[in-house]
């Protein structure tokens, strides 16, 4: 074997390596807003276990923090968490994953006035981070991005696109969780889905304009997705659902989606090359998407097409799919499983709280209701089938939840509660 030959085999050993090694560390972390593959699906093992109970599901530690609806970012040995403190401060530290004790702490002024309508949901910092083994991005209510080391907490750089592009802050803050991808973060802010370098924070580029204020406020988080054989950035506004091109900011195709004051809050959900979305004071729909050269497609060359729509209406939760259905927590406090082929409502549960965070895993679903009960549910089309129940929590639990290895992550607004499962199954 000559020089060249045994190279390319070290190269080749080393990338197989990686990946194995990437594999490990996704199904251990919760780099981002739902986790690993950003659809609120955990990873298959460990298997959970079948009970909530308090000698099944052991309290590991807890710290005590101000309020903050960012959902806790889990990496192999540390846990990121925010936090708004004397109505006036943001702050994000890193915790010891093992013992919860402080790393770094780092923070900015962030302070804002929502609405009084919105006063019952608080005035402090929303969006959860996201996290790519080296950075932090975070974002703040004043609509500013910072980027920190996330070894020491040290800011490398920081966008404030109110300062950047002279729009208005929004009306809510800054509620759409960032997307980290290869060398760019996507996030919806400065009243835009904007494209930026991760090194630098510079523009790379900015797409959906529509000049911020009370209507550029998004609330739903970017996600990527590949849908008819096309990788593509997917992007619900305030008004709109559409497909961006990762590379350009070219809209692909949209959509408008109707809703009540703009209340487009959840993130959509793709299942093959259909999107399901829903929205506050609207109605619920599936999407079709194909790409075609005659004259019912765009002018890019997409077709979209409704397939059914129903009255069910979505609020701030994300759903999770499940063999072609959709688990859902609906505005009017129920859950719901909707037929993803038909649109029909195989079943609708009496009412819960105002708020679930969802997490899947084959067919069991963990939902974290607002009023700090955890579920365990059976994903079943026949009937809801709730297999146990615990409270977590004596405080609101408004932070999407975060299940890794065999620990889960309950961040309520006064702390982090971290709990491991006994004798999971692997």
């Amino acid at each position: 074997m000559n020089r060249r030959e045994i190279w390319g085999l070290l190269v080749a050993m080393t990338c197989a390596f990686g990946s194995h090694v990437q594999a490990e560390d996704q199904s251990a972390t919760w780099p981002q807003w739902r986790g690993p593959t950003r659809d609120g699906q955990a990873a298959i093992s460990p298997t959970w276990p079948d009970r909530l109970d308090k000698t099944t599901l052991v309290k590991k530690w807890r710290v005590d923090l101000e309020p903050s609806y960012s959902g806790p970012i889990v990496s192999e040995d540390r846990v990121f968490v925010t936090e708004t403190r004397d109505k006036q401060t943001e702050v994000v530290q890193a915790l010891s994953r093992a013992t919860g004790e402080v790393l770094w702490t780092a923070g900015w002024p962030g302070a804002m006035t929502v609405p009084f309508f919105a006063w019952e949901n608080g005035e402090w910092i929303r969006a959860t981070p996201a996290y790519d083994g080296e950075s932090l991005f975070v974002a703040g209510m004043r609509d500013v991005l910072v980027c920190l080391d996330a070894k020491n907490g040290q800011e490398r750089w920081r966008v404030d696109f109110v300062e950047r592009f002279k729009t208005p802050l929004p009306t809510f803050g800054f509620a759409s969780s960032p997307l980290v991808d290869a060398e760019f973060v996507y996030v919806q802010a400065g009243g835009a889905f904007v494209k930026l370098n991760k090194r630098t924070g510079e523009t790379a580029w900015r797409t959906l304009e529509d000049g911020g204020g009370m209507n550029g406020s998004a609330f739903s988080s970017p996600f990527r997705a590949t849908i008819a054989g096309r990788s593509q950035l997917l992007v619900q506004t305030r008004t709109r659902l559409a497909g961006i091109d990762e590379a350009t900011g070219r809209e692909l195709w949209g959509r408008k989606i109707e809703a009540f004051r703009g209340m487009n809050i959840q993130t959509p959900v793709v299942s093959g090359d259909s999107i399901y979305t829903s929205s506050y004071g609207g109605k619920s729909w599936l999407f079709d998407l194909s790409q075609k050269t005659d004259g019912s497609a765009t002018e890019s060359g997409w077709a979209v097409t409704q397939r059914w729509e129903n009255k069910t209406q979505g609020y701030m939760s994300t759903p999770v799919v499940i063999e072609g259905h959709v688990y859902t927590h609906l505005k009017n406090q129920r859950f719901a499983c909707i037929d993803l082929a038909t649109g029909q409502e195989r079943w609708i549960t009496k009412p819960f709280g105002k708020y679930w965070s969802l997490v899947a895993q084959g067919r069991r679903i963990l939902a974290l209701d607002e009023r700090g009960e955890l579920l365990l549910i059976q994903a079943n089309t026949e009937k809801f089938e709730l297999i146990d129940q615990r409270p977590v929590s004596e405080s609101s639990t408004w932070s999407h939840l975060a299940v890794c290895g065999d620990e889960i992550f309950v961040r309520d607004l006064k702390g982090l509660t971290v709990f491991r499962w006994n004798a999971v199954q692997q």
